[in-house]
């Protein structure tokens, strides 16, 4: 589990508003191309490796959005959000984040609040965080 200093902090395009944004990613080149787009739009954010961790962060901080990838080891992405809305029914966003593109609508029923798509762009990441990915 990575927490970067300062993330508190994170602003992007919206100065007035800050935003607490938890990556939960298994794979570390993901995490950190992840983590190098939010920097370019101005934000930081913290990694877990899986769904477990993911909770475990959750109880010590509270987030805004969480971008989920669905394929974890420990406890898989759709798990750890069925869990989220149980615990945490007012937030956060979030947005899966994977390469299986046919489960979108298994996303999203899941509790997900938008679906994008590996690779991810710059653009489909601002508009993740502008909620506006779906």
């Amino acid at each position: 589990m990575t927490f970067e200093k300062g993330s508190d902090l994170a602003f992007g395009k919206h100065p007035n508003r800050a935003l607490s944004i938890l990556i939960a990613e298994d794979d570390p080149a993901n995490q950190m191309v992840a983590l190098r787009m939010l920097k370019t739009l101005g934000y930081n954010a913290d990694t877990v490796d899986n769904g477990l961790e993911a909770l475990i962060a959750m109880e010590s901080r509270s987030y805004n959005l969480v971008l989920m990838d669905i394929q974890m080891p420990e406890m898989d992405g759709l798990q750890a959000a069925r869990i989220i809305r149980k615990r945490w029914p007012e937030g956060p966003r979030i947005i899966f984040v994977t390469g299986c593109t046919s489960r979108r609508d298994e996303c999203i029923s899941e509790g997900g609040d938008g679906f994008i798509s590996k690779p991810i762009s710059l653009h489909q990441l601002q508009e993740a965080i502008d909620d506006k990915a779906c």
